[in-house]
C-alpha cells in the first residue's frame, strides 16, 4: 500500500505486449495509481471533466436546471452544455428516447466494417481490472453511437439491460440524453458522467467514463470506449484508465497501419522502376508507399469512391488511376488543362458528429470527412467569401489574434489536399469556386464540439 500527500492509493495494471511485424510497439507494463473513491470525488481529466460538485447535491442541482431554477452550485460546464442540447432536442427527462435497435445481421455488417473488432482483446485485457475485479461492463459502439460490443459481469449485464444498454442500441446523446458514450461522441474527447448528471432520470444509478477511438490514418471517428456500472461503487479515476486504454488501442491500429503501407511498398518499389513521369502508389486510404519522378508525398486526398480511370485529385491535378491489390497506381498526367480544375465546393456542417466538403468539376467529383478544426476553418471562410488574414482566422476560432501561427499551420495542412480550391493572402475560397454552406436546421446545432468564438456567436444568431 502506498500513501502520498495523505492520499491512499492502489495499483492498476495497464499491459502492453509485444506485437510482430516491423512497425514498433511498447512493451511493459505501466502502473496507474488510483485513488481510493472517497479520496477523489470530482472525476477529473483534464479541464474538461473537472467539477467540485459533491455527488449528493447533484439531484437537486439537476432538477433546478431543468425546471429553469437557481441550483446549489453550478453543473459542470461540460453536463450543463449537454443539458442544453439535450433539452433542445426535446429528450423526455424522466423516461428519454430511444430508437429501433440493430437487427442481429445489420450488428454483424457493421462489427465486419469496424476496425475496432480487432481490438477488443487488447481493450479487455487493458480494461480487465476494472470490469473484473470493481464488477462493471465494457462496451465499445460504433461512431452512431451503437453498441456493438458488450462485456462484464452477469449482475451488471442484467442491469444494463433493463435500461436497454445493449448490443444493437443507440446510446446517441440527442436520443438518450446526457451519458458517457452519446457526449464522448458530440464532445469528441474523454467524458464522465456521474449518476443524476445523466440527464435522464432512470439512468442515474449509473456512472459512466468514456473515451473516443479515431482512426489513425485519417482522424476519423471510429466509436467510443466505455465503462459503466452502478455509480455507489464507481471510481471517478476510472476516466484516466479508459483513456489510456483507448491511447493504446489507437496506436495498435497505426502500427497495424503502418505494417501493411511496407507490404505494399515491397510490391511497389520494382513496379516504379518501371514507370516513367512522375507516378506513385498509395494504398485504398491514399497513404503514399512510393513514388518515383517527384518528391516525397505522405497522402493523396482520394475520392469517396475511388475508380479506375481519369480522376482530379486536388494536390496532383488530372491523373490516372490503376488498381493494385492493397491500393492504387496513380500517375499524373503533365498535360491537364486549366478547365479541368474544381468548380463547385459544398461544405457539409449539418450533422452533429461528421461534416464533410466535397469537390466537383469537369473531372469528376470527391468528398473527405473534415476534422473538427478543419471545419471550423472551411465554416468561417465559407460565411467570408473576401477572406480572412491569419490573425482575424485566430481570433474566430481561438478568440485570440496572437495564434497566427497555429492558424497558418493548420491552413497549410488543408491547402496539401485542398490546392485549387484554397488560396491565401488572405485565405479564403478561389475566385472560380463556387461554394455552398449546408447547415443544420436549428442553428444551435451548429458543430457541436466546437468551442469557437465566432462558432459560439453564430449558434445565437438568429438570421444564421
Amino acid at each position: 500500500m502506498l500513501r502520498r500527500l495523505g492520499t491512499t492509493l492502489r495499483p492498476l495494471s495497464l499491459t502492453f505486449r509485444p506485437g510482430r511485424g516491423p512497425a514498433q510497439r511498447l512493451h511493459g507494463v505501466a502502473i496507474l495509481w488510483m485513488p481510493r473513491r472517497a479520496d477523489l470525488r470530482d472525476g477529473t481529466m483534464g479541464s474538461v471533466n473537472r467539477g467540485t460538485t459533491d455527488e449528493a447535491l447533484l439531484p437537486s442541482v439537476r432538477e433546478a436546471c431543468l425546471g429553469d431554477g437557481r441550483p446549489p452550485v453550478p453543473p459542470r460546464p461540460l453536463i450543463g452544455q449537454s443539458w442544453h442540447r439535450v433539452r433542445l432536442r426535446g429528450v423526455d427527462p424522466d423516461k428519454g428516447g430511444s430508437s429501433p435497435w440493430l437487427a442481429a445481421e445489420e450488428v454483424e455488417e457493421r462489427r465486419h466494417r469496424s476496425p475496432l473488432g480487432g481490438l477488443l482483446a487488447h481493450l479487455r485485457e487493458g480494461l480487465g481490472s476494472v470490469v473484473d475485479v470493481e464488477r462493471h461492463l465494457m462496451a465499445v459502439t460504433d461512431a452512431e453511437g451503437r453498441v456493438l460490443w458488450r462485456q462484464g459481469n452477469r449482475g451488471v449485464l442484467r442491469g444494463a439491460d433493463r435500461l436497454g444498454f445493449d448490443v444493437g442500441a443507440s446510446w446517441a446523446e440527442e436520443l438518450v440524453g446526457t451519458n458517457g458514450i452519446g457526449t464522448s461522441l458530440v464532445e469528441r474527447r474523454p467524458v464522465q458522467v456521474r449518476s443524476a448528471e445523466h440527464f435522464v432520470r432512470t439512468h442515474h444509478a449509473w456512472s459512466c467514463a468514456a473515451a473516443p477511438l479515431h482512426d489513425p490514418r485519417d482522424g476519423r471517428l471510429l466509436g467510443v470506449l466505455n465503462v459503466s456500472g452502478p455509480a455507489p461503487a464507481f471510481n471517478p479515476a476510472t476516466l484516466p484508465l479508459v483513456t489510456a486504454v483507448a491511447k493504446v488501442g489507437e496506436g495498435e491500429l497505426r502500427a497495424r497501419h503502418w505494417e501493411s503501407v511496407e507490404r505494399l511498398r515491397a510490391v511497389a518499389a520494382p513496379m516504379l522502376a518501371r514507370v516513367s513521369g512522375r507516378a506513385l502508389v498509395v494504398d485504398r486510404d491514399g497513404w503514399a508507399a512510393a513514388v518515383t519522378g517527384m518528391g516525397p508525398v505522405g497522402r493523396v486526398a482520394l475520392p469517396k469512391s475511388v475508380q479506375a480511370g481519369r480522376v482530379w485529385l486536388p494536390s496532383l491535378g488530372l491523373c490516372s488511376l490503376a488498381p493494385l491489390p492493397d491500393g492504387w497506381l496513380v500517375r499524373v498526367e503533365e498535360a491537364a488543362r486549366a478547365e479541368l480544375a474544381p468548380s463547385r465546393v459544398v461544405l457539409d456542417v449539418r450533422g452533429p458528429r461528421r461534416w464533410t466538403v466535397t469537390v466537383s468539376g469537369v473531372a469528376g467529383e470527391w468528398s473527405q470527412e473534415l476534422s473538427p478544426r478543419h471545419a471550423e476553418l472551411l465554416y468561417v471562410l465559407a460565411r467570408h467569401p473576401g477572406g480572412r488574414s491569419a490573425a482575424e482566422l485566430a481570433a474566430d476560432l481561438f478568440g485570440d489574434a496572437s495564434r497566427a501561427v497555429t492558424v497558418r499551420a493548420e491552413m497549410s495542412r488543408m491547402r496539401r489536399t485542398l490546392a485549387g480550391v484554397l488560396s491565401h493572402r488572405p485565405y479564403r475560397f478561389a475566385e472560380n469556386v463556387d461554394v455552398q454552406l449546408l447547415l443544420p436546421t436549428h442553428l444551435p446545432n451548429l458543430l457541436p464540439p466546437s468551442r469557437a468564438p465566432v462558432v459560439l456567436a453564430d449558434r445565437g444568431s438568429p438570421s444564421g
